[in-house]
């Protein structure tokens, strides 16, 4: 079975699929990776066929200042709730047009050639399904945010226009672009998605990394408190690093969030938390770490499925991988949400009684919330729930089979 993988957006996105890749190659599938030059190095250390002719992702990069850009111009005269609406349907213009188009040119000359018998695709690659309905073969997305917020029925007219088009027949239902399934690693009493039919689920991996390791200090820190891990996720970092690079994006009528003042607002919420043992990763991000207290232990990143397993509380960006990995160790959620699928991710972290939102963003705020949820039992007791749920789920093994039935039916 030939099985091509698509993969843009933040490093994130690449580990959700890695252990599904590496489960197909090693039943002996052909698998290609289609990505970016950044993405890359992620699946090349499992030596992957990987091709680096994605355009490095950003919805800006995409956009048409005087249409895309026209429908969010007072965004930033809007409160906090309609400014993250209008950034919504910002995004869906984009991802279902101009960036499914130039996505579809870069992919469609690989597929081509390829052959795939199935597509594995970014949440955010709309344009594969496109390619896959014209080459009549299964497509499914993998855990992705951007699958859970976006609803189909607000991305349909987009494609339909793309699909009328390019000559492609249009398709009455909307959920057209996950025909064939999708594929999700939350069991679905936890489900993230709002707006789509239940997943073929598998268990949350635990070990992404490969040969990955705590450092030797971490084993010395006091067991006698609890322990929080705070980290922001790699995508702000990564938009951060752009930045520094001299990359000119367009301008948008809303402040994107400040990796370097979350963290700082993070450390500084940390500081407060002295009855606590806290550790803070930068993702690389600079950081004032001058005269913090000593329960404060600032690194530069740590393997955040392994650490995990022994923190009781994760206060976190709200990133979709960061939170299956939290429910796969039963650890209880403060959610300071930055961009993007994150708000809505938050949003149903309180729903489902997994921790908290953090609306109050200085760094009192923070840390009342955080203390907030070490004290609740509820969401202790909510967090075990997920985890017996998701260990019910069946390894990611099992998806290999499943695929080569769905790919031997259509065959």
């Amino acid at each position: 079975m030939r099985v091509l993988c698509t993969t843009t957006g933040s490093p994130s996105h690449g580990r959700a699929q890695l252990p599904l890749l590496r489960a197909l190659v090693a039943a002996g599938h052909e698998v290609r990776v289609a990505t970016t030059e950044e993405l890359a190095p992620l699946f090349q250390q499992d030596d992957h066929h990987v091709l680096t002719c994605l355009p490095r992702f950003s919805p800006q990069e995409f956009a048409d200042p005087a249409q895309d850009l026209a429908g969010i111009a007072d965004a930033a005269a809007l409160g906090p709730e309609q400014q993250q609406a209008a950034i919504v349907r910002f995004m869906i213009r984009v991802l279902s047009g101009p960036m499914a188009e130039r996505l579809r040119e870069a992919l469609r000359p690989v597929a081509l050639e390829f052959r795939p018998h199935l597509i594995l695709r970014d949440g955010m690659d709309l344009s594969s399904c496109l390619i896959a309905e014209e080459l009549g073969i299964p497509q499914l997305p993998t855990p992705s945010g951007a699958s859970n917020v976006l609803d189909p029925t607000e991305i349909h007219p987009g494609l339909n226009a793309l699909r009328a088009e390019l000559g492609l027949p249009t398709q009455e239902d909307p959920l057209s672009i996950v025909r064939h399934g999708r594929i999700d690693y939350v069991p679905a009493d936890f489900s993230f998605a709002r707006h789509l039919p239940g997943p073929w689920a598998y268990r949350q991996t635990v070990n992404v990394d490969r040969d990955s390791v705590l450092p030797p200090w971490v084993a010395e820190l006091p067991t006698d408190r609890p322990l929080v891990w705070a980290a922001i996720g790699t995508a702000l970092p990564m938009l951060q690093k752009r930045m520094e690079e001299g990359q000119q994006l367009p301008e948008m009528p809303f402040e994107m969030p400040d990796a370097a003042k979350t963290l700082q607002s993070i450390v500084e919420a940390a500081a407060k938390l002295d009855e606590c043992t806290v550790i803070v990763a930068t993702s690389g991000v600079p950081v004032d770490t001058t005269a913090l207290p000593p329960h404060v232990h600032v690194t530069d990143r740590l393997p955040q499925p392994l650490l995990l397993e022994c923190v009781d509380l994760f206060l976190t960006h709200g990133g979709f991988n960061s939170i299956r990995e939290a429910l796969r160790t039963a650890t209880p959620l403060a959610v300071l949400p930055q961009f993007g699928d994150q708000h809505p991710n938050a949003e149903r972290v309180e729903e489902l009684g997994l921790g908290r939102q953090i609306t109050d963003r200085t760094p009192d705020g923070i840390a009342a919330v955080c203390r907030q949820v070490l004290a609740d039992s509820g969401a202790a007791a909510t967090a075990r729930r997920a985890r017996l749920e998701m260990l019910a789920l069946p390894e990611i093994e099992h998806a290999v089979a499943d695929l080569e039935r769905l790919v031997g039916e259509r065959a």
